[in-house]
């Protein structure tokens, strides 16, 4: 799978940068996007990141709309206005900024999941209590139950 998978919960140094793990920086290189892409998660509360993957899909869901219209407006505004661009430094790190702190939570540690296409950025508390939470739902979906009520903090 050429994608980012399985989770890593790395420390925040004393200039609250944190080192993104290898084989996610060897996901963002062969997909050759120059940085990171990132974004307050619209149903919990993670930051998407990624790179050319996460944006050809973000630009697929706009290409639904007409330009120039409200409602590509609104969703350009909401996955492009609100987004960063966070440097990687030579040591595959990057600075966890105010807006990733405001949304996450975090402080000291992040864990980051591997979601494919796109990894998140949790604290790591909170990534424990959603990947419990997610575990159930994905067990009641493959056994074919009724599906559960969204996860908490949005749908899934």
């Amino acid at each position: 799978m050429a994608g980012f998978v399985s989770h890593f919960t790395n420390r925040l140094d004393a200039k609250g940068r944190v080192s993104i793990p290898a084989p996610f920086r060897s996901v963002l290189a062969k997909d050759g996007y120059d940085g990171l892409y990132a974004i307050a998660s619209p149903h919990c509360p993670a930051v998407d990141a990624g790179g050319n993957a996460l944006l050809t899909e973000i630009q697929t869901r706009l290409d639904a709309f007409s330009k120039l219209s409200p409602d590509h407006d609104a969703l350009a505004v909401a996955l492009f206005g609100a987004s960063e661009t966070p440097k990687v430094d030579g040591d595959g790190r990057i600075v966890i900024s105010e807006m990733v702190r405001e949304h996450t939570g975090v402080s000291d540690q992040v864990t980051f999941a591997g979601l494919g296409y796109k990894f998140q950025i949790w604290e790591p508390e909170k990534f424990r209590e959603h990947r419990a939470e997610a575990q159930r739902r994905a067990l009641a979906m493959l056994s074919g139950q009724t599906a559960p009520a969204p996860l908490a903090g949005g749908s899934a």
